[in-house]
């Protein structure tokens, strides 16, 4: 597709009276002729669900890939980094709403020809292609169109995402992804109903389908003053993390900051995330990150055996010090992640 055009959307069935049913997400959209879902870019248009941000990415950076985050996957590389437009949660304290809230009419000269996309993949020392910044998954169509391209040609492709899709569309996705960060945004349904706009459920499948798919994921838990940091919703967490995934599956509880329709909360105090932190190893997951906290020795990695650094960082700045081909070299023991492309 050279020119941006109508593009027909996956995932969809047509109701009664030019009505469709969107079936890309949980929320399972019933819109009417003219109308969007919540997503704000799924169309009805003449009784056809249209994918109307189709390759719109008003967003392109070449970030450090700590930055998406990603401490085990490939650690001070970078990567092409697009963001699009629309979300299908409706997050309070979204740090992304100026992306998330908008609308794909007048975006045009946004359109980033999938060939063209491919072509620049590698360019400038990128590792490949980063679907970010906005809620990716929500573009399904462009990026069942790049990713088995992309992949083909050696390069990575990395989703940072809600995980709030229908168990369908999300393994085709996953089938074609070599790195997730997905966010699990609490640990109660009340908390995603109230604060996120979704089904935790939901979420937590879809990770552990990432997971068992050979994905490498890494989970991030943004940790919000009052409503998820509370001993009964970050212990759960834990104890899912440990007895639904594995034990070297890298964590970030990342600190929360006054956004969007959440101005009124304050930050997360870096007491709290010490605390949880030091929760999560004494409980035994292994690889335990803070983001968005400067200073400390938090984000640097460990060996799960001897407890020596084998990676150290400095914000997006990484030293590797202690890791020989994917094992510790002072124990030999196998870090989780992956290490070479």
């Amino acid at each position: 597709m050279e020119n941006m055009e109508a593009m027909e959307a996956c995932h969809w069935k047509a109701l009664d009276d030019n009505d469709v049913g969107c079936m890309l997400c949980p929320h399972e959209c019933r819109i009417a002729e003219g109308g969007r879902g919540i997503c704000g870019i799924r169309v009805n248009r003449g009784g056809k669900l249209q994918a109307a941000a189709y390759g719109i990415y008003p967003a392109i950076h070449l970030d450090p890939i700590e930055k998406k985050p990603l401490n085990h996957f490939l650690p001070g590389s970078r990567i092409l980094s697009l963001g699009s437009i629309g979300c299908n949660l409706s997050c309070r304290h979204c740090q992304n709403w100026s992306l998330s809230r908008e609308r794909p009419e007048g975006m045009e000269g946004y359109f980033i020809p999938p060939h063209l996309l491919i072509e620049k993949a590698l360019d400038r020392g990128s590792v490949g292609v980063a679907f970010t910044y906005n809620e990716p998954t929500i573009n399904f169509e462009y990026i069942m169109d790049v990713s088995p391209q992309l992949r083909s040609r050696g390069a990575k492709v990395v989703h940072v995402t809600n995980g709030h899709l229908h168990p369908g569309p999300w393994g085709e996705l996953m089938e074609h992804t070599d790195a997730a960060n997905i966010d699990v945004k609490g640990f109660s349904e009340e908390f995603y109903g109230k604060i996120a706009g979704g089904r935790l459920q939901t979420v937590l499948e879809n990770v552990k389908t990432a997971v068992n798919m050979g994905v490498h994921v890494e989970i991030a838990y943004l940790v919000i003053p009052g409503h998820n940091d509370d001993d009964g919703q970050v212990g759960g967490f834990i104890e899912w993390m440990l007895s639904e995934l594995h034990d070297q599956v890298p964590v970030h509880f990342n600190r929360f900051h006054p956004d969007h329709r959440m101005l009124d909360v304050p930050p997360t105090p870096p007491g709290t995330l010490q605390r949880i932190r030091d929760q999560a190893i004494g409980r035994g997951v292994k690889h335990v990150f803070i983001g968005n906290l400067g200073g400390g020795d938090f984000n640097d990695s460990y060996c799960p055996e001897c407890k020596k650094k084998v990676i150290e960082r400095n914000m997006y700045t990484v030293r590797q010090k202690g890791l020989m081909e994917g094992r510790c070299k002072y124990c030999r023991t196998v870090i989780s992640g992956v290490w070479d492309r």
